[in-house]
């Protein structure tokens, strides 16, 4: 069972136990973590669940795709370790990661 946590802008921090094979959005909307609202429900349509990947998890949370990279073209403050919450599925290999989310989205 993965464990996230989530550090919202003003650095408070909601950890959560969640379940292999699940998105970080899922994740997040099953717990009510501000600031990530989902709007397509995961479909890669919006960029309503953008968050910053912690840099030491950067290599294991992976790249963003090509449909990814095309919508985090709309959300605001994309940065270098910018990803759609919805694109990164967990898995043991990350456990224990850390995501910030963005002001922007609160």
């Amino acid at each position: 069972m993965p464990k996230i946590t989530f550090i919202d802008f003003e650095g408070t921090e909601r950890n959560v136990d969640a379940n292999t094979g699940e998105t970080i959005m899922e994740a997040a909307t099953s717990n009510d973590i501000p600031g990530i609202d989902a709007d397509c429900g995961g479909a890669c349509a919006c960029a309503t669940c953008h968050v910053y990947i912690a840099p030491d998890w950067m290599e294991r949370a992976g790249e963003a795709e090509d449909l990814e990279a095309e919508m985090l073209d709309v959300a605001e403050e994309v940065k270098e370790n910018s990803r759609l919450a919805c694109q990164v599925t967990l898995s043991d290999q990350l456990d224990g990661i850390v995501v910030i989310t963005p002001e922007s989205q609160f």
